[in-house]
């Protein structure tokens, strides 16, 4: 729906934030002053004109400002002094020169569900996408075009309904540019890899205003890096993806609760069927937590876990024979159209899982197998926390194992994305309403664990960019291999050489 531009007075919105939230002033050259004074009226005074009729610029006095501004991630988020809605893609472009022309730093927003604390170093304009969310299957049903808005519920409702699948991440409330700038990870994967490794075209808005499309024929440097690293690089207004035939009516899904006492059985299951189905695009994840459920034991964490397959029940039951021996407290299941998945499963649009303003201090880590040894102490770990600290009885240990068929099918030289021989994810969220006095000993806890499952991984640690806490070294999210962060070095020193897209992970000089 259309929406008129609101230009009304909204207060007097102070930007001297905005204006300290950079390094300094003017650094590329792009004005001569800075106007630490600036108000949102004067913004839609100066602005507005410019802009599509269904633009919105508006600040903290106005009635849609909280909605809008909320996140998922209230631990160390951004600070947020005005919002602007394009309206259309040709209007970013001339937000990002008119925030330069007045030193305002501008951080890219969609469904707000960036986890890492670096987007708390920002202080400056929303810009906002939310009005950008058309969907346009190309002629010949090979790719779409999607506007830079669009989020995994949306693409998965839209083209299941068409016929089509494509590469989204696992959580229908999550916009699908903020994992696929950094992979993407999802239950398709097993077919088809990332979400990023089917991108065909960006159009992209780079640090000084000027847009450009990004493709193999076209700047073909940066498509390797914002598959992969792309946070870093420029705003993604719209982009071409594969899309897919899709192949099967129902997926089949079976979630169980476990008992702690369960563990070790289960987990040496787990590690079995990994091992022995790793060619099954079909078993498209398996995935689960430790946490409360009060249904079950007041008392003691239990274990939920989850399979989704792509395909009936008839075709799916062999593979779960093992873990219906295991004795559980709760068992669901059911074949629903893929679309239905997402709240199957517990990651639908209006599940605790996408619940936004709690913090979610955490820790991350890659992994290839589950060690059973370590995931007893993680979970001892978290009996004892919550016990000690009862306002923390809301956190969760997350696992999950995606098939990685499609994944490894992709060379990995081929984009800045570098895990693609890691396996196993986790996300250790201590997840509480916003309580400064919680942080210092949430921090401790996130961090116990991930050294724990480290040492226990007998691997070098490494951390996928989208799971990010924001402390961890560059080469422990960008990768390994020298070469890797001395590319992604030198483009970012091409592309943006005044750091204006440096708050999620930034990529910083040596």
């Amino acid at each position: 729906m259309t929406r008129l531009t609101n230009f009304a007075t909204l207060g007097l919105l102070l930007l001297q934030s905005l204006v300290t939230a950079a390094p300094q002033a003017c650094l590329d050259g792009l004005c001569s002053y800075t106007r630490g004074n600036l108000t949102a009226q004067q913004v839609s005074r100066e602005l507005g004109p410019q802009l599509s009729r269904s633009s919105n610029i508006y600040g903290p006095e106005d009635p849609r400002f909280l909605n809008e501004t909320a996140r998922y991630q209230a631990y160390k988020p951004p600070v947020i002094r005005l919002v602007v809605q394009p309206g259309s893609e040709a209007d970013i472009p001339k937000i990002v020169k008119y925030a330069n022309a007045n030193s305002i730093p501008f951080l890219t927003v969609n469904k707000a569900h960036g986890l890492t604390a670096t987007l708390g170093r920002f202080s400056g304009l929303q810009l906002d996408m939310g009005l950008l969310r058309n969907i346009d299957i190309q002629r010949g049903g090979k790719t779409a075009i999607f506007q830079g808005g669009t989020f995994d519920g949306q693409v998965i409702d839209y083209l299941w309904d068409k016929g089509y699948v494509t590469t989204t991440g696992s959580c229908a409330c999550v916009g699908m540019l903020g994992p696929g700038l950094g992979g993407g990870h999802g239950r398709y994967q097993g077919f088809y890899g990332m979400i990023s490794d089917n991108i065909v075209k960006l159009n992209v808005v780079l640090a000084d205003g000027s847009a450009i499309t990004v493709s193999e024929n076209s700047h073909s440097d940066l498509l390797w890096a914002m598959k992969g690293a792309g946070h870093n690089f420029g705003i993604v207004t719209s982009f071409e993806l594969k899309i897919y035939p899709r192949l099967v009516d129902t997926w089949y899904y079976r979630n169980y609760v476990w008992k702690q006492d369960k563990l070790e059985t289960l987990f040496g299951e787990l590690n079995k069927l990994h091992s022995n189905t790793s060619h099954i695009r079909e078993l498209a994840v398996n995935y689960g937590t430790y946490g409360v459920n009060e249904s079950i034991s007041s008392t003691e964490a239990v274990i939920w876990w989850s399979f989704t397959y792509a395909g009936p029940q008839k075709d799916a039951e062999k593979y779960f024979e093992a873990f219906n021996r295991i004795p559980a407290e709760f068992v669901e299941d059911g074949n629903v159209p893929y679309s239905g998945i997402p709240d199957a499963t517990g990651t639908g649009l209006d599940q605790p899982l996408c619940a936004k303003g709690y913090e979610h201090v955490h820790s991350t880590n890659y992994l290839n197998v589950w060690n059973i040894t370590t995931l007893r102490e993680i979970y001892d770990l978290f009996q004892s926390k919550i016990t000690e600290q009862p306002a923390l009885r809301g956190s969760i240990v997350m696992l999950e194992d995606y098939s990685t068929v499609g994944v490894r099918a992709v060379d990995s030289r081929t984009s800045a994305f570098p895990w693609r021989d890691r396996a196993l994810l986790t996300v250790t969220a201590i997840n509480f309403p916003p309580d400064a006095a919680l942080d210092a000993y949430a921090t401790e806890w996130a961090n116990q664990n991930k050294d724990l499952i480290n040492k226990g991984s007998g691997l070098q640690p490494a951390t996928y960019v989208n799971y990010a806490a924001g402390d961890e070294p560059l080469d422990e999210i960008y990768g390994k291999e020298a070469w890797r962060l001395q590319r992604l070095r030198s483009l970012k020193a091409q592309y943006d050489p005044t750091g204006k897209f440096n708050y999620y992970n930034p990529i910083t000089p040596a």
